[in-house]
């Protein structure tokens, strides 16, 4: 992620996801009041070099107002949520997603609680609308791992692969078809199956330079991305 001069106005991120990046893990309202949640480490990174702005709903109106859109392990979009971010991308909009197949950090809250984070990501119809199929092997073995791509590191546990359907094929895969690249419209989507990179406890101690170089992948220039992510085969 590159610092952003103290001279220059950070530009802004919408953020959204069941990753609690910006809130950090709170039981409710006073939690938050009362400062009790542990804050993720993730929202300094970002806010390092962008003003965060929690989204809550995908539409036409609220995409506008963005350049950058994060989107860490989302609910199910409605399709009128799905038709606006489309949209979005296609007008020139950059889109940074983790979308886990098997998610593995460790959260307070019990399975089944509405305020964990998302356990498998719910993401096909958008995903096959861009022309990309996410398979998960059941039988892989849980634990950190790392992929590698562009020259970054990055940690994976029970991560996805992609694989590119229909035509025109227009994603370049990478870290053993792990991460995604598409150009769509005038915009990217910029895709990785998996979230260990974001894990609120414990993270990996490569996440933060993965994070980084991620961001940097995700709203860098077509043409760099297309370059540093194209000098490595989709599958590695």
């Amino acid at each position: 992620m590159t610092s952003a001069r103290e001279s220059e106005p950070r530009p802004a991120l919408g953020l959204m996801g069941t990753i609690p990046v910006f809130w950090g893990e709170v039981g409710g309202v006073d939690d938050v009041l009362a400062a009790k949640s542990e804050p993720h480490w993730v929202r300094a990174e970002l806010e390092a070099d962008y003003q965060l702005a929690p989204i809550d709903y995908l539409d036409s109106d609220t995409l506008s107002r963005f350049a950058y859109i994060m989107l860490a392990q989302p609910r199910a979009l409605s399709g009128e949520e799905n038709v606006a971010l489309d949209a979005w991308v296609r007008r020139g909009g950059h889109l940074l997603l983790f979308a886990d197949p098997m998610m593995t950090g460790h959260s307070r809250f019990a399975l089944g609680d509405r305020r964990r984070p998302q356990d498998v990501t719910l993401l096909s119809p958008i995903l096959d609308h861009w022309g990309l199929k996410m398979d998960f092997d059941p039988g892989e073995r849980p634990g950190i791992a790392v992929v590698e791509a562009a020259n970054l590191q990055i940690p994976v546990n029970l991560r996805g692969h992609f694989e590119q359907v229909g035509e025109p094929e227009n994603c370049i895969l990478a870290a053993d078809a792990t991460l995604a690249h598409c150009a769509i419209g005038k915009g990217t989507a910029t895709i990785l199956a998996d979230a260990a990179v974001l894990d609120l406890h414990a993270p990996d101690p490569r996440a933060p330079v993965a994070l980084r170089g991620l961001v940097n992948l995700a709203f860098g220039t077509s043409g760099e991305i297309a370059g540093t992510m194209a000098a490595r085969p989709a599958k590695e």
